[in-house]
Order: C-alpha cells, then structure tokens, then sequence
C-alpha cells in the first residue's frame, strides 16, 4: 500500500521530529532520569514487583540515583533513591573489603591458613596436608565447603546478637573438593570471614566493618548492624521486604548473617562502586593495597582458569557476560529482596539496583537490561573462535550431574533431578539440562566452548582427579556412567511405586476389616500415613522455620525413622503371615522396593531427616 506524498511527508517530518526528541532525551541526564523511571515503573508493574531502587556510575555525571514503585505495598509508601535497602549476598563484596583491608594492614594474608585463625574449629579436610583452606579461598569460594544448611538460614530462633560460632554446631566442617581447585559457592565460606574479622580485631564484625571500612568510604547511610522494619527499633527509612502477591515480610535475624546481613542505599552502593574501580586508594591515601583490587574479579588458580576459561569469581566479584557487555558483578537475595551490583571498570561505569520483593518467576533480568542501556555501555566485541573441536569430543558425550551441592543433605535431590545431557551434533556441544533451557556451544579452540549470546567462550571441558567435568567457571559437573542415574531413577521409581502400593492395598484391606495388627501391611501403612502427618503443620508454620526444630520438622523426623523400622517389620513378618496372605508376593515386593529406596536415601544422608542439624 502506497500512502499519498503528503501523508508521507508528514510521516517524515513527525519520525524526524521523534528521532531528535529521542537523541536530545538521551543527552539530558534530567530527562534520561525520567525516561527510566517509566521504563522501570512499566517494569515492575508487568512483573508484579512492589519498588526498586538503582544507581547508575558515569565518569561524567557521576553517581546518579534513581527509585521507583512503592517502599511499602501495605502502607503505599513510595520508594526514593535515598530508602534504605537489604541486598542479600551482595554485602559478601563489601565484607571482602573489609578482609582485604586488614590483609593491606599486615593484620592477615591471602594465605592465612583459616585454621591457625580459628583454632576451636574442626575441618574434616582429605587434602589438609597440601591444600589447607586458605583465606583466598574463603574470598574466592574455592574453600570447597557446602552453601548452607537449612538452620543456618531459615530460623526464628537466631538473635541479633547471637555469637557467630553458634551458628555452625558442634559437626567438623566437610570440604568437597580440594581448596582453590574449583569454585563452590559458599555462604559458609563468608562466615567464617565474619569470624576471621572478630579473632583478628577482637571486636564485632559488623562494628568493625562500619567503622573502620563503610566510614572511611563514605558510606555513613550503611551498616552491617541487623536493621529490621517491624518492632520497637524499626528504621523507618528501610523498604519493606515483600513477596508473591505483594505480601509483606519485615527482616529478621539470621545465624548465617556475615553473608547476608547489610542494609544500604543507592548513593552508598554507587560510592562504592567507584572505589572498586579505583586504585584503593582514599584521598590520595592508600587504603586497599593495588595488588589486591586488580585480583577482585576473575578466577585465579582453578582447574577451569588452568584449562584456559578467563572468568570466574574473583576476591570480591564474578565475571559476568550478559547483554552484550562483560562487567564485574555480584547477585544478591535475601529475605524479601534481591540485588545486582555490576561495574564495568574499563568504561568507568557501574550500576546497582535492588527491589523489595524475592517473587520466583519474576523477570529480574530485565531491571538489569534497563540499567545497561541506560549506561550506554560499548558492547564487548564478539570474538571469532570458530574453530574445530577436541579430536576426542566423543568421549565427552553423556550425563553429567552437578559436581557439588549447595545443601550436602539434598545432595541426591540434586543429583536425580539435575543432570544434564552432553551430546555433539557434529558441529555444537548440545546441553540439554533436565531442569532449565538448552543450550548450544560453539567450539571456541581448545577444550573451551562459547555459548550463544555470549562475547567471550563461557564453557570448559576438564578432567580432574579422573573425572571428566564441564564448567562455566561458576557451576561444574561431572560425567557419570548412564546406568548409575538409571539406578538411581529406577531406585526412586520402584520406591515410590512400593509406597504406592502399601497406601492403597493397606487402604483397602483396612476398609474391607482385613487389616490385623499383625499383618505384614499394618506397621508399613502406619509409617507411609505418617508421611502425611507433617504437612499441616509446615502450612500453619512460618517458611522461616524450615531449620527449627517444629512440631512439623519433629514428625518429618519421626517420619523418616519410623517408616524404615515398620518396612523391616513387615519383612520380618512375612514368613509369619504367607500362608494367610492372599497375594505374599506382591507383598513382598511392595515392601522390598521400599526397602531398597530407604536405603538408597539413608547412604546419601537424607534419613533420618533432620532438618534443624
């Protein structure tokens, strides 16, 4: 269709008049704000997100803030740039610099044994005589020690004030794999950070790190203090933490908080920033030793930097190929909240941003889309690695599985549930993950792979101790032979079909008044309906309480005890009651297939199931 030509004309002169606007918005920080402000307001609208607030770094306009949405969906309070927000896991950065400042000071080093440090803990470590863990590792998660464990995190039984080693128990401290080797994310890693900080100045980390780290930087509107929105000392500059449906959920304390304990704003996220990109220096003063901020992102050391994948997580940050551009960042969630702190030091830009609500499905990537653009960053250029692949590729075809976990209690979870198969197409690498999006993988030289979208390779093929593994220098898995996952899932299978059966055969012979105390079902059926016992109350309970010993993690426990002692008495009695039994071999079986999946699940540490240990 042709339109006449002076409706063109006019189509023209109106498209020209948009373009200038536009390039002029893009020219005035004032309107770019306000630009933004929309783009994040639509945003948090369409996703469902109560507020947020962000910084974006420029050499020129310097630290520029910005807030959108509510501080308070209850209350309709809105949400400025200078509300004071939890960032979860993105105070792990700023503890860091707090280690490194006491590193520069002579006070520790990168390779203070963590041990001589903190005599009064006990790691059960196979690679101690060689490879002790180290305060690098303890920066850099290498330490190879689990995430977390469920009191650590989820309790209303932990207090501002509660010693840090409490928070640990009385069980030795397992390391995975040997220290330095391979990154593990560890929350664990960074409270023992915190107690590094206590033993070395003899003082409260969080005191310490306010005022001999935030004061220093400027950042006088933070704090490592617990800061809670409810109660008698609530802060009334604090954002309230929200979840799905806009529920709202003020902070509580946490034994585990050195990792995730820190309250801050925009303006004193884009200070520091700044220093991050700088020299460490303060005023013209030394501060952070220069050595150290050139060693805050990218993996030194591991297996998967050996093999040659640039990347990784560093002293303070991770390196992060997204949007087209590579910066330095770090992800924060926690209570009610989730974080992004990235810095793009070469360009001298950085932003940050935080909204008040952890809601699963919500598209937070798109706040950080929002905030690249804005800093009109240079996109990274894409490099050419096409190239052929390892002449033993074949060998690197088959199932893989995470080669740690987060929670070693949920470690078979994890393995059953999240493999991910390896197969070359003749000209990619395909993953094809049970759980999460495929992806294709490009031969990039080497044993390095680069994944779609991204400018540098993002995925190495290694082999240690033996073992193939396939890392993106931040999540590493293992090759596993197929029919030790077939074992596994059939294990799960003939279980689950067992307990089935007992369900509903006990069901019927207990309705038609065939099931005697003595039979060979009745204790078997007792302990599968026990299963069910605990599930009210984990409803009528906060989610917080995972961790604490409640009437509904006692009868899960109960549970988890029970069924395998009524499973062997029904076996037990099975010879007893054959002859009165209609069917003795389905029977059997049913029990057998229990039987073997308990055991399954009782070499892996999930029975008994203990969650408050």
């Amino acid at each position: 269709m042709h339109l006449p030509r002076s409706l063109s004309i006019l189509f023209l002169l109106v498209s020209a008049l948009f373009l200038s606007t536009s390039a002029e918005a893009q020219s005035d920080p004032d309107t770019s704000a306000a630009i933004l402000r929309v783009q994040f307001t639509d945003h948090l609208q369409r996703a469902g997100l109560p507020g947020a607030v962000w910084t974006l770094v420029t050499p020129d306009a310097g630290i520029v803030t910005g807030a959108a949405g509510l501080s308070n969906a209850q209350t309709g309070e809105a949400m400025t740039s200078t509300t004071r927000v939890h960032v979860g896991s993105v105070a792990k950065t700023v503890l860091a610099m707090g280690v490194l400042r006491l590193v520069t000071t002579g006070q520790l080093s990168l390779d203070t044994e963590v041990a001589s440090v903190l005599p009064a803990l006990r790691f059960d470590n196979p690679w101690q005589a060689t490879d002790p863990i180290r305060i690098r590792h303890l920066l850099a998660h290498t330490a190879g020690l689990e995430n977390f464990r469920f009191y650590q995190v989820f309790s209303l039984r932990a207090q501002a004030d509660t010693p840090l080693d409490k928070a640990l128990g009385r069980d030795s401290l397992t390391v995975h794999t040997r220290p330095g080797a391979r990154y593990v994310y560890s929350s664990t890693g960074y409270h023992l950070l915190g107690m590094v900080i206590e033993a070395v100045t003899h003082r409260r980390y969080e005191a310490w790190l306010d005022t001999e780290l935030l004061r220093p930087l400027g950042m006088n509107d933070s704090s490592f203090a617990f800061s809670t929105q409810a109660g008698a000392n609530a802060d009334p500059r604090l954002a309230m933490g929200h979840f799905e449906e806009r529920v709202a959920y003020p902070a509580i304390p946490v034994f585990a908080r050195p990792a995730t304990q820190f309250v801050t704003t925009a303006a004193d996220m884009g200070r520091i920033a700044r220093f991050l990109m700088g020299d460490g220096t303060i005023a013209g003063r030394p501060f952070i030793a220069s050595n150290l901020m050139d060693a805050l992102s990218g993996a030194r050391g591991t297996d998967a930097e050996r093999t040659g994948l640039q990347g990784g997580h560093g002293l303070a940050l991770s390196v992060r190929d997204r949007h087209g551009v590579i910066g330095d960042c770090h992800p924060g969630t926690t209570i009610g909240f989730q974080a992004m702190l990235c810095l793009y030091p070469k360009e001298g830009k950085a932003f940050f941003v935080a909204a008040n609500a952890d809601v699963e499905n919500a598209d937070y990537e798109r706040l950080n889309t929002l905030l690249i653009e804005a800093l009109q960053l240079t996109p990274a250029k894409e490099r050419d690695t096409a190239s052929p692949p390892p002449a033993d590729i074949h060998a690197w075809e088959g199932m893989y599985v995470p080669a740690w976990h987060a929670v070693t209690r949920l470690a078979w979870i994890d393995t059953v549930f999240n493999p991910v198969d390896v197969r070359w197409d003749g000209k990619r690498l395909q993953l094809a993950p049970f759980q999460g999006k495929p992806a294709s993988l490009q031969p990039a030289g080497g044993m390095l792979f680069k994944a779609d979208a991204r400018a540098a390779p993002s995925h190495v093929l290694l082999t240690t101790d033996g073992e193939r593994m396939l890392s993106d220098g931040l999540r590493t898995y293992r090759q596993v032979p197929l029919t030790s996952l077939l074992w596994l899932w059939t294990s799960a299978a003939l279980g689950a079909a067992g307990l089935l059966t007992i369900l509903f055969r006990g069901g019927w012979l207990l309705m038609r008044g065939r099931l005697r105390r003595s039979s060979t079902l009745a204790l078997p059926l007792a302990g599968v309906l026990m299963l069910f016992a605990p599930i009210p109350f984990f409803f009528t309970q906060s989610f917080m309480q995972l961790g604490d010993l409640t009437i509904a993690s006692g009868l899960l426990a109960f549970a988890s005890i029970a069924l395998p002692c009524a499973i062997a008495y029904g076996l037990l009695r099975l010879p007893a009651c054959a002859r009165s039994l209609a069917h003795p071999a389905f029977d059997c079986a049913a029990l057998l297939a229990v039987a073997q999946w308990l055991i399954v699940l009782a070499a892996w540490g999930m029975l008994p199931f203990l969650m408050w240990r």
